[in-house]
């Protein structure tokens, strides 16, 4: 491995398109703690600090926002809102374009159709900037927690929201740009990149307090992490962690023989190939969509009870529901595994069609042995997809609440358990392995080894990269 490393930056182009990706990475990281102007930055630490120790709705809020966007709405920085405006105009685009004919024949027209659809999807992410940023900045007025110059009188507080809107919409913009520019000159994908540098510039402060309460003593204090709950930690984390790469790449492989066609004197065709259907085709869609909605219940039901009075008979309803809504409850985890199932079928059904999958194979002159062209080959691959979603969509829901029952069990915080799965773990699985593939093809391409230790050429080192 540490020789695959080394083979990188011996090629000249591949070593800039690295060079150039960290050099994005440390801007970002930069932009990072550049505070927005007006915001009492002090208090609002504290604030998230509270709702994330309480689990409430607003730290669920802060948590699930700091992994989707690549930004941080705690610390509300110039990169606050992060790429999160941005992947939700791509997913919103990409569900319209399986449900609205016109969006969908845009998409066969070609790279001019490609073209359109992501200059709509800009001008969506600006609106989205705005509507998100003028909620945040509303929030953050209602609660106190912005500098009292800007709200002494209208003309101020006009300020304050010009600015702070402006501020973040500019900034994820600055984000989806440096995204861009890696796709073209940097490697991997670049809005992909900037959400795994996100969730893993949080690993320090995990590994830190993991070490802060490491008591090796044998009767550890309640709040510490003895020995054995140590050695549960790494065994945990390395186990999930490799179930994850597992899950990410298995494939079920449907075998597929080529039609033969005679031509003169000569035979052509009549191989044999495989189909492969990913097992997790949906990636962390589903659990995004799920943790998403069930941020709501608990952040209506807890306001709710706030706002009916002590002596109302229904103060034990709405405190009831509270209490049940919370994250970690029974009632929670079933609603949030019965919503990962649905959008796991469901993003499968909007993404794969199997008419079309038939279709294509009969255009080609390819089918199923055993199966005749057509229906009979549309219905047995709705039936493989519905197997397959059903494995993927319970390998989604164990990692979606392993980190919830970590901390309800351990009592460790969400911060440090959501590395042993949850949506965040996945994004850095699917990115690393990304990048390790594109890695793999450049240094195979020019006779390196790689790092699977493949495709190596004895005269390797020696030879020269040809662009």
């Amino acid at each position: 491995m540490f020789k695959a490393f080394a083979n990188i930056f011996r090629i000249p182009e591949l070593r800039n398109r690295v060079l150039f990706t960290l050099g994005v990475l440390a801007i970002y990281r930069i932009g990072f703690w550049i505070p927005v102007v007006g915001v009492d930055q002090s208090a609002l630490v504290e604030a998230a600090k509270t709702a994330s120790q309480n689990a409430s709705g607003f730290g669920r809020l802060l948590q699930f926002a700091s992994i989707f966007s690549g930004g941080s709405l705690g610390q509300s920085t110039i990169f606050g809102l992060g790429i999160m405006p941005y992947i939700t105009a791509s997913i919103i685009f990409q569900l319209l374009g399986a449900v609205y004919p016109p969006l969908a024949d845009l998409k066969k027209e070609g790279m001019s159709g490609q073209q359109k659809l992501m200059e709509w999807t800009r001008y969506l992410t600006v609106g989205l900037c705005f509507v998100q940023g003028w909620i945040w900045l509303n929030y953050l007025r209602g609660s106190n927690l912005v500098q009292p110059l800007f709200l002494q009188n209208v003309p101020n507080t006009v300020i304050f929201y010009v600015v702070g809107i402006a501020t973040l919409t500019a900034g994820s913009l600055f984000l989806m740009w440096l995204g861009e520019q890696v796709d073209k000159y940097g490697i991997g994908n670049g809005i992909s990149i900037i959400l795994t540098a996100g969730i893993l510039s949080r690993m320090p402060n995990a590994i830190g307090w993991v070490v802060a309460n490491f008591d090796p003593r044998q009767g550890a204090e309640p709040g510490k992490i003895g020995i054995a709950g140590l050695a549960v930690l790494i065994a945990s984390f390395v186990a999930i962690t490799a179930g994850a790469v597992l899950m990410t790449v298995a494939t079920r492989r449907i075998p597929i023989q080529q039609a033969k066609h005679t031509r003169g004197r000569k035979v052509y065709g009549g191989q044999k190939h495989y189909l492969p259907l990913r097992i997790n085709h949906s990636g962390v869609m589903p659990i995004i969509f799920a943790s998403s909605l069930m941020i709501f219940p608990s952040a209506l039901a807890g306001a709710w009870d706030n706002a009916v009075a002590q002596d109302s008979w229904w103060k034990g309803v709405t405190g009831f529901l509270a209490r049940e809504t919370m994250i970690g409850t029974f009632p929670y985890i079933v609603g949030e595994i019965a919503l990962i199932y649905f959008f796991a079928y469901f993003w499968t059904t909007v993404q794969m069609s199997p008419d079309d999958m038939a279709k294509q194979l009969k255009d080609h002159g390819s089918f199923i042995p055993g199966l005749r062209p057509g229906p009979r080959t549309s219905e047995y691959l709705s039936t493989v997809l519905n197997r397959i979603t059903y494995v993927g969509a319970g390998f989604l829901a164990l990692i979606a609440v392993i980190p919830t029952l970590v901390t309800q069990a351990m009592g460790i915080p969400f911060d440090v358990a959501q590395f042993l799965g949850g949506t965040g773990l996945l994004i850095v699985v699917s990115v690393g392995l990304d990048l390790i593939q594109r890695l793999e093809a450049n240094l195979v391409m020019r006779n390196y080894a790689g790092f699977l230790g493949q495709g190596a050429d004895p005269r390797g080192a020696r030879m020269r990269s040809v662009s």
